[in-house]
């Protein structure tokens, strides 16, 4: 794995990736393509591909590729359909800070519903303008305005429950009472 992968996710419609790949077949090393698109039954092929990925240097960009895409046919990131299966189920959730942030410094890259989320809130915490909110998220200005609207409703909303709550808390907990004169007891 390139060590730029990790700190560095890929811009929408990049695909140069695919000339790091090991299943990049060339003039000195022939890949089948087909041997990626095995029967769930021919263990050998989905072991052969497997062992390419495992060599891949561009393993985990193939497989956010293939989530971002909704690529469900095939292995890919040397994962079968069925073991990406339950990634496709829970990819919107993913929330990867690298990726928020790359966009707030203005690269074009693929997003879920969570990072999309945490880039509103982070523009409308950092005063963006939502002018530059919405060429960012690829929005429109008014749209970008909205989104800040319900940002801000909802940072309103979460203090005055956090407040509800504090209080409730305090009410719960009983009062330490000061003692009384006659609880002191007698000096001797």
């Amino acid at each position: 794995m390139h060590s730029t992968e990790l700190q560095t996710p890929r811009t929408l419609g990049d695909h140069n990736w695919h000339d790091h790949a090991a299943c990049r077949s060339t003039t000195h090393h022939k890949v089948d393509p087909e041997l990626f698109f095995p029967e769930p039954d021919e263990m050998d092929r989905i072991r052969a591909a497997k062992a390419l990925c495992t060599q891949c240097p561009v393993r985990s960009t193939c497989l956010d590729a293939a989530l971002e895409n909704g690529d469900r046919d095939g292995i890919r990131g040397g994962m079968t359909e069925e073991e990406r299966d339950p990634l496709h189920r829970k990819f919107q959730h993913r929330l990867n800070y690298a990726r928020v942030n790359a966009v707030l410094a203005g690269r074009d890259i693929h997003l879920t519903e969570a990072e999309r989320q945490a880039v509103v809130r982070a523009a409308y915490q950092s005063g963006t303008p939502a002018e530059r909110l919405a060429w960012l998220l690829k929005v429109t200005e008014e749209h970008a305005e909205k989104l800040y609207r319900r940002t801000r409703r909802e940072i309103r909303n979460r203090a005055v429950d956090q407040t509800k709550n504090a209080k409730t808390k305090a009410l719960k907990e009983p009062k330490a009472q000061n003692p009384r004169r006659d609880d002191l007891g007698k000096a001797a």
